[in-house]
């Protein structure tokens, strides 16, 4: 115990003098660990959400929004594409059931990931009203820009998948899906933090 406790001890006088040399690196060592876990929650947690929908009448309504441009078929391309029935070899399919699966997963990852960065990450003591409020705006924003982005990779992701593998591809198809968009979310987000999360100045006394 002794020993474990004095190598935590360095660790903790090393990592202090790293920050102290390096705190914009520091900072982002922190956000990649952090970011990690909580997509590793969101990946646990929304098989758990579709097994939970799954059958019921959300499943086959469609929810099909924000139409931007044609596929490569010529069919209308949308933004949240969630057409009603069972997931099909292009990935398409699983109605609101899937989309709320989806959003409600990453809505609950991002909520923790928000207080555990402000909090850990960043030390931030400006206004946390402030803070969520560009948060939910920039969240909002990438969502939007994800989900644009899924019609370049998405379809083929889950032909393929699922021509390997049958259902066990629709599950591997969806997990790749969602590490694309963690990732995307992953570059945007340290910048945006390093802005809405701030630390006010100690007043000096003389």
């Amino acid at each position: 115990m002794a020993d474990i406790s004095k190598k935590d001890s360095k660790f903790r006088e090393g990592w202090a003098r790293f920050k102290e040399k390096h705190p914009t690196l520091a900072q982002f060592v922190m956000f990649f660990i952090i970011s990690n876990g909580v997509t590793v929650l969101q990946l646990a947690l929304m098989p758990m959400l579709r097994s939970l929908f799954a059958g019921t009448a959300l499943t086959y309504t469609s929810f099909q929004v924000f139409a931007v441009g044609q596929t490569i078929e010529g069919h209308s391309h949308y933004i949240f594409n969630y057409p009603a029935g069972p997931i099909t070899a292009d990935g398409t399919g699983g109605g609101l059931a899937y989309f709320l699966a989806v959003q409600i997963s990453l809505g609950v990852a991002q909520i923790i990931n928000f207080f555990l960065q402000r909090n850990v990450t960043f030390k931030a003591s400006n206004s946390v009203v402030k803070a969520a409020a560009w948060y939910l705006i920039a969240y909002i924003v990438i969502t939007f820009a994800a989900g644009a982005a899924q019609g370049l990779y998405k379809a083929p992701i889950y032909a393929n998948f699922i021509a390997w593998w049958g259902p066990t591809g629709e599950t591997a198809a969806d997990v790749v899906t969602m590490i694309i968009n963690a990732a995307i979310s992953f570059w945007v987000f340290f910048p945006i933090f390093k802005i809405i999360f701030r630390s006010k100045p100690e007043n000096v006394s003389a």
